[in-house]
């Protein structure tokens, strides 16, 4: 019978505990939000919705093709020229989404007979960028510079280091100084993901490559994601303008991909003034996670302590995870359940997200819900 593996294995991840399941929410839920990314509270802002609203009207619903055809318009190149300046560097490029910008800068960067050079802990986007790329992947210990100067010092010829700035699964930073100096050794690029970092590390929210020192140098990339501290939608690729022509004409989900809706665009833009405008709001997020973190620790709980907004809280098994997390919904507070497959490391967690716009009233319900339901 066609696709009869299908029953077999979805019999495996009933028995595993591993089964995963879609919940529409309303427009009005009444759960205090703790699983979004949302994390400087901007999807529903005003200023935000009415940014969406406004790029509706002027452009349509859609970018009606891919951006070489007449997919870019005039608000896509000034969403990227914003964007490049306020995170500090030369050029960017908008994509779809971020998983789209992930692949587009890993394959065109890692062309035959190069290595990539890829952490352990990466998401799932960069994982998948290395298998597409035509050049070698070697995975090395997560946030190891030594482990990534000991791959690079093994291969001639172009090379470049792959790594999230902020990892989503415990919210842990990458050692970014310490990985560019190992790559600088070599000369080879540095490819971060700031999907996490954007609008919550760095002077303003300018992105953990900022804080680091490493925003404009010429053999740093960066991509983001608009989903997230933005609150809207799409993903960018941010560097050296010669990299940005380079994924142009070589990056295949620019390429063949229909560009960002202008409503999605038209929400970044307006976020990412919001945030020039209002950088407390990155400290604030800051301020949450390290918050929570210290009440839930206090409570008992097995706590990671957070370098950005994640906040991850161990869980005794995946069965015992996807409980919890029920739990919690039924006591009104939605949170995050990581399980395997998305955790390499096989330890299933509670995953919170900080969000700017909390209070402590919030947060402190939050942390009664979460203790009170533990497994």
């Amino acid at each position: 019978m066609a696709f009869g593996w299908i029953d077999e294995q979805a019999e495996a991840r009933r028995r595993a505990g591993l089964v995963r399941t879609l919940r529409p929410r309303p427009a009005d839920s009444p759960l205090l939000d703790l699983a979004s990314n949302d994390y400087l509270g901007l999807a529903r802002h005003p200023e935000v919705v009415a940014g969406a609203a406004e790029a509706a009207r002027n452009w349509g619903a859609g970018a009606t093709g891919s951006r070489l055809v007449t997919g870019t318009t005039e608000l896509h190149t000034e969403l990227e020229r914003e964007l490049a300046g306020f995170c500090g560097f030369e050029a960017a490029l908008v994509f779809s989404s971020g998983y789209a910008a992930n692949l587009a800068a890993v394959t065109a960067l890692a062309p035959h007979g190069s290595l990539i050079v890829s952490d352990a802990g990466n998401h799932a986007s960069l994982i998948d960028g290395c298998r597409l790329a035509r050049g070698t992947t070697q995975v090395v210990a997560h946030a190891d510079p030594d482990a990534v100067r000991k791959a690079l010092g093994t291969h001639e010829g172009p090379a470049v280091a792959v790594s999230d700035t902020v990892f989503s699964v415990d919210g842990d930073a990458a050692p970014l100084a310490g990985l560019a100096e190992a790559c600088r050794e070599h000369g080879a690029g540095l490819v971060v993901d700031d999907a996490h970092g954007l609008g919550v590390l760095g002077a303003g929210g300018r992105g953990a490559p900022q804080a680091a020192g490493l925003a404009g140098a010429d053999d740093v990339v960066v991509t983001v994601t608009l989903s997230k501290s933005l609150g809207s939608q799409g993903g960018a690729v941010l560097g050296p303008a010669r990299v940005i022509e380079h994924l142009v004409n070589a990056a295949r989900t620019f390429i063949f991909d229909t560009g960002l809706a202008p409503a999605a665009a038209g929400a970044a833009l307006a976020a990412l003034r919001l945030l020039g405008r209002e950088p407390e709001r990155a400290t604030r997020a800051r301020e949450v996670a390290t918050g929570l973190h210290a009440r839930l620790t206090a409570a008992g709980l097995e706590a990671v302590r957070p370098d950005a907004a994640v906040v991850s809280v161990r869980a005794p098994s995946p069965e015992e995870a996807v409980q919890w997390a029920a739990d919690c919904r039924a006591a009104g507070l939605f949170v995050g359940c990581f399980r395997p497959p998305s955790v390499p490391d096989g330890i299933s967690r509670l995953r919170l997200t900080a969000r700017a716009d909390l209070s402590e009233e919030q947060i402190e319900r939050a942390v009664r819900v979460i203790g009170g339901t533990r497994p």
